[in-house]
């Protein structure tokens, strides 16, 4: 079996479609061509080609999980999770109305990919975590118990997030007076105090701020 053909694609200048024996058979970003050493005229077996089908799927996922961690920096698990969603199969409706399901990626395709964006440096949760401390609410204001069980949520070792908490400019202070300029004239002093207790301040810091706030008034 023979490469007769390699074309840029029309929707993606980023990758190729390649074609063996006159037939489309897969496509590979154009770093993979080269990496792969995929020309015209080169010969494949069949087990050959089942390994490019396999470099194309790691392409297409590493491409698209790249993306997602783009959109915002993402901790170790979601871009885990991310990831298994995709090993799974979906089903959807063909052209003639039938019901299919289309196979997700393998399990060891997924896991390269982690592992390449890891070793990029792209997945890093102490990066992860300075950046959700540092803007989270960052003018509305957060206690830092509700950061700190955010993080964990996210899946973050309990010792990376003490560590970038420790060394955070914020306090609850300086996050309580952010809520209370937004929220003192909205409501009573009880329910402002059951209002941050339900955002994670504690009741003597609570009490404190407020009393702090109506002096200024």
């Amino acid at each position: 079996m023979k490469i007769t053909d390699i074309s840029i694609q029309a929707k993606n200048s980023n990758r190729v479609n390649v074609f063996v024996d006159g037939k489309y058979k897969l496509s590979l970003d154009v770093f993979q061509i080269s990496n792969l050493g995929i020309r015209v005229g080169k010969e494949y077996n069949e087990d050959e080609l089942a390994e490019l089908e396999s470099e194309s799927q790691f392409g297409k996922l590493y491409a698209r999980t790249l993306e997602f961690i783009m959109l915002r920096p993402h901790s170790a698990r979601e871009v885990h999770d991310y990831l298994w969603k995709k090993t799974l199969s979906k089903k959807y409706k063909s052209k003639s109305g039938e019901v299919k399901a289309k196979e997700g990626v393998s399990k060891e395709i997924s896991e390269r990919v982690f592992g390449r964006l890891s070793e990029k440096g792209y997945i890093d949760d102490e990066k992860f975590a300075r950046f959700w401390v540092e803007n989270r609410n960052q003018r509305k204001g957060t206690s830092i118990r509700k950061l700190r069980a955010e993080l964990s949520a996210k899946g973050v070792e309990s010792s990376i997030v003490e560590s970038v908490l420790e060394n955070s400019e914020r306090s609850d202070t300086e996050e309580l007076k952010k809520i209370l300029q937004k929220k003192r004239t909205k409501y009573d002093d009880n329910k402002l105090i059951q209002y941050l207790a339900r955002q994670g301040f504690r009741y003597d810091d609570i009490k404190r701020a407020i009393e702090e706030a109506a002096q200024e008034n």
